[in-house]
């Protein structure tokens, strides 16, 4: 061996570590990290995707990011991959994203200018723009968004820098609803006095404009040629309710009956179904889709007329206990009262006495949307003798056990069973398989068995580890996603200390019985294609490496890691995750096609995200990473195939 060679090899070992090599890319815990959701769509300019475009974010005012996350949030704007990104995160987090897009601080892209854009379609533009029209009463574009229509602070975006179909797009979306703000909402008026031509005019002129140098916002609002004064908003600014972390403290004896009555709501998680996405706490309104059609839920706040506020302690109670209104008229079971009647009288006087206090809303409750027979009383009334029985009025005397609490707050008040048991074809559960996991009605997630260690099963976990997950909804061991996400958001992450180690320590003593058969796999045309379980998928060394192994190393390897490893407190570890692994692959592929965020809760209010791939990957590709993922790295699961990702992508 020559020592020129030798001196070689020395030299790449030490400039090994320097260089890379072999080594996987430096973890940053920074804001860049934390938003690569966000800009795995947006990328740094704003770009055009295949269903629409994705504008810059870069520079933008803060305020205005951040009302337009409210607005995705909370329904006044729709696209379902950001409302589902932004589901499970707090006002705080919001903002401080607006912010750290805020402030960067990158040149923008050169201006376009489309071949058949005429003189005289350019000088109207620039006309609207800069002039506007008295005669229809459109004012001039820089009255609110400045001279140099680079917007203004704090809520007025710039108009610069943007493609023409974004903008005809942004325009239309004003015209036809699809975009709203709170009243005044300035931008739906001026945007109904405009039409086709001038839409296109406007649009044209502004793509075609060279951003200034200075491309930041002006920072005091523009001068409202209306009134003369300084614009406080910005045109389609938006300030939602803001969305409270603040516990509902009970108190250390839960002497105040109301007070009380918080905590049970929260801890039953009551407001998240009866508070309408963007509506008014406890108005009701939220559609719950079922196999039998839409069942929509009722006003709880005070209000005498719509709401309960002309109710009885009595009235509640019967309808918590035995699940019949005021008037006598049966409930759907949408409303858990199957569960809910395990409530003690004590519980339900203290949960109306919190919604007496609830601030009266006049919301008249809409009318179920279900077929015929299920929308009859008749109906209702054959299924409740077949599937319902009010549980016993009565009170727990003398010291509970913490195992017996955990039991009433898992299959009472939490009402866990309504998502992890399986039901049958009416929709009753089957509670020879309570706690056993069930295809979650409507929805494409599965809700995985509580009493199984493969799936969802914490019988080997501590009670610190349960109760960390409670909290957080992330751990070493998974992460709370869909549906999940918000249980923790709502609900769990309040659990006081006492009942937080009570639902962990009936949780933990639930594993499966032998005495209970296990849920068998689901049956499907997919099924007679696989090889079965714990078959190897890479090919033989030498073969043409598996696709899925291409795909992981450019789309996850650079937070999964080399061997699936993850990273700890940010990116979970795929290598024996059991959401992978698990026989039903259902909440795979809706991860890897809907991304998302754990929740944003007090413990954990800055969570990292996953970005959505339903636009990257087809069914081919997908199915292949899923199976590559379910069989690397010592997990043994069946493959997925093409048609499993295919009815994943679509409604039920």
């Amino acid at each position: 061996m020559s020592g020129t060679f030798l001196r070689c090899l020395v030299l790449l070992i030490a400039l090994w570590p320097v260089l890379g090599l072999g080594q996987e890319p430096v973890f940053e815990n920074t804001m860049a990290e934390r938003t690569r959701a966000c800009s795995h769509c947006h990328g740094k300019q704003g770009r055009a995707g295949p269903d629409g475009y994705y504008p810059r974010l870069a520079g933008k005012p803060a305020a205005y990011l951040y009302n337009q996350l409210l607005n995705f949030r909370e329904g006044r704007r729709h696209y379902s991959l950001m409302t589902g990104l932004l589901e499970p995160l707090t006002d705080a987090y919001l903002m401080e994203m607006a912010q750290y897009f805020a402030g960067l601080n990158l040149p923008y892209p050169p201006p376009t200018l489309v071949a058949a854009t005429t003189p005289a379609q350019l000088a109207r533009g620039k006309s609207l723009v800069t002039q506007g029209d008295p005669q229809k009463k459109i004012p001039a574009c820089i009255s609110c968004h400045g001279d140099r229509l680079t917007g203004a602070l704090p809520h007025v975006p710039g108009l610069l820098g943007l493609p023409r179909d974004y903008l005809n797009a942004q325009l239309g979306g004003w015209q036809t609803g699809q975009r709203r703000a709170h009243g005044p909402d300035c931008m739906a008026t001026i945007a109904a006095q405009l039409d086709r031509a001038d839409v296109s005019a406007i649009s044209h002129w502004l793509a075609a404009q060279t951003v200034p140098a200075d491309s930041r916002p002006q920072a005091q609002g523009p001068v409202n040629q209306a009134t003369g004064q300084a614009n406080a908003r910005g045109c389609g600014s938006a300030q939602a309710p803001a969305r409270s972390n603040a516990v509902v403290s009970s108190g250390p004896a839960h002497s105040d009956l109301s007070a009380r009555g918080a905590y049970l709501a929260r801890i039953g998680n009551c407001q998240g179904c009866h508070t309408a996405t963007g509506g008014a706490s406890y108005a009701g309104g939220r559609g719950i889709e079922t196999p039998f059609g839409t069942v929509y839920t009722s006003n709880l706040t005070a209000d005498r007329d719509s709401g309960i506020g002309a109710w009885s302690p009595d009235d509640f109670w019967q309808a918590i206990h035995e699940g019949r209104s005021k008037d006598q008229r049966l409930l759907y079971p949408a409303f858990p009262y199957p569960s809910f009647t395990q409530l003690s009288r004590a519980d339900s006087d203290a949960l109306f006495a919190f919604l007496k206090t609830v601030p009266a809303v006049k919301q008249t409750s809409r009318s179920h949307a279900l077929r015929w027979p299920y929308r009859t009383q008749t109906a209702l009334a054959v299924w409740r003798a077949l599937y319902f029985k009010p549980g016993g009025n009565v009170s727990k005397s003398g010291p509970v056990s913490v195992a017996s609490r955990g039991a009433d707050l898992v299959n009472g008040l939490g009402h866990c069973g309504t998502c992890h048991t399986p039901r049958n074809m009416l929709g009753a559960s089957r509670s020879a398989l309570d706690l056993q996991g069930g295809m979650l009605p409507m929805q494409r997630w599965y809700a995985p068995s509580l009493r199984d260690r493969q799936e969802g099963g914490v019988g080997d976990w501590s009670l610190d580890e349960v109760g960390l997950w409670l909290q957080t909804g992330a751990s070493a061991r998974g992460v709370a996603s869909g549906p999940m996400a918000q249980v923790v958001l709502h609900s769990t992450q309040y659990l006081s200390d006492d009942d937080r180690l009570a639902m962990a320590t009936y949780l933990r003593s639930s594993q499966r019985s032998s005495a209970v058969p296990a849920p068998q796999p689901r049956a499907s045309v997919a099924t007679l294609e696989r090889p079965p379980p714990g078959t190897v998928t890479n090919p033989p060394a030498g073969s043409k490496r598996p696709l899925g192994a291409d795909l992981y190393d450019t789309f996850c390897k650079s937070c999964h890691g080399e061997q699936g490893q993850g990273v700890p407190d940010a990116y979970p570890a795929l290598a024996g995750n059991r959401t992978v692994t698990m026989s039903n692959p259902s909440n795979l592929i809706q991860t890897i096609l809907w991304g998302g965020y754990s929740p944003a809760t007090e413990r954990n209010p800055r969570p990292f995200g996953m970005a959505p791939f339903v636009l990257n990957l087809s069914d081919r590709e997908l199915a292949a990473l899923s199976t590559y993922l379910r069989s690397s790295w010592g997990n043994l699961s069946a493959p997925v195939t093409e048609l499993e990702v295919s009815q994943a992508r679509e409604k039920p």
